[in-house]
């Protein structure tokens, strides 16, 4: 699954969570089942952590940096990551 593709299944996953309270409480109490369920490639052993943001508190993730950007990869990331309506968390 290719970054842009990772950003639309993932914004899928977010807005299955929001629409399904049952959905959404398995997501938090299994996150790696729950994704490999819906088809994403999670190693055996990797800790998967979910937090929701609130009024109150908002949570910055920096992603591990990757191994190679393409020159395009680059340059939406300097213009603020926005591609096609996916944001920079997908990097």
């Amino acid at each position: 699954m290719d970054r842009k593709e990772m950003c639309k299944a993932m914004g899928k996953l977010i807005a299955k969570a929001w629409a399904d309270a049952k959905f959404k409480a398995k997501l938090t109490a299994d996150p790696a089942s729950v994704l490999r369920a819906e088809g994403f490639a999670i190693p055996e052993g990797m800790r998967i952590d979910v937090f929701e943001n609130t009024d109150e508190r908002m949570y910055l993730v920096i992603p591990k940096r990757p191994d190679e950007l393409s020159e395009e990869e680059l340059d939406i990331a300097a213009a603020g990551g926005q591609n096609d309506g996916f944001s920079w968390c997908c990097y």
